[in-house]
């Protein structure tokens, strides 16, 4: 398939048809793909710099307009976790945006289509191009529709909360010691790894988690911790 078709599958899977489809492919190139490609003079850096302002925008007003019972303070941890890297990245596979990013061959053996902040990054470009070739309001109405749309899980799962301090701190205050995590379990490619974290309490094993990378697993450690202590 040409890439120009590919361009108009991609759109299929957004809803969204750029009139300026210069805009979309910078949306996609890669800082590595100039590396091969002399022609190419700009990557989608500068659009995932705008593409970041605007999500944060579109996010933070939602926010402050559907929760005016929440403080400064919690809508600020909710913002956060809408718009972090994992988050994104997890939208990107969702559209398969990894599949149309044009990547140097040396990154794409590494495995880039599938890092995390690389569809997060590409993401970003996509929502600056779509600012710059459709405006605000179809761009806002995007964003509500693929980043917002997680808004009910992170509220009832409370993945907005740092689950890890939040264990030290009950641990520290209700069973006088600190939590250690150590890992159990660490499995697959460098460019795909997975692993497996358990949380101790004086040497006992509260709870596992997985995930990504250590940090994530961690986080998924003290959020079962948290349950199991049913703190």
């Amino acid at each position: 398939m040409s890439r120009e078709n590919e361009f108009v599958t991609l759109q299929s899977t957004l809803g969204i048809q750029f009139k300026k489809q210069k805009l979309l492919r910078l949306a996609l190139i890669h800082r590595s793909y100039l590396n091969e490609h002399g022609e190419e003079k700009e990557n989608n850096e500068r659009l995932e710099f705008l593409g970041d302002a605007v999500i944060e925008l579109v996010v933070t007003e939602y926010l402050f307009e559907h929760y005016p019972e929440k403080p400064e303070g919690e809508l600020t941890i909710l913002r956060s976790a809408l718009v972090k890297k994992d988050h994104l990245a997890e939208i990107a596979r969702r559209l398969q945006l990894g599949s149309y990013i044009l990547l140097s061959k040396g990154e794409e053996k590494s495995g880039g289509r599938e890092k995390n902040y690389l569809l997060a990054n590409a993401f970003e470009a996509l929502i600056g191009a779509m600012y710059l070739d459709a405006g605000i309001k179809k761009t806002a109405h995007f964003i509500e529709m693929q980043v917002l749309s997680g808004l009910d899980i992170i509220l009832t799962q409370n993945l907005h909360i740092d689950a890890k301090s939040l264990f030290q701190e009950r641990a520290q205050s209700i069973a006088e010691t600190t939590p250690e995590y150590k890992v159990l379990e660490e499995s697959g490619p460098d460019h795909n790894k997975s692993f497996v974290m358990g949380v101790y309490l004086d040497q006992d094993l509260i709870a596992k988690g997985q995930g990504p990378s250590k940090q994530q697993a961690e986080q998924a450690a003290a959020r079962n911790a948290l349950q199991v202590k049913k703190w």
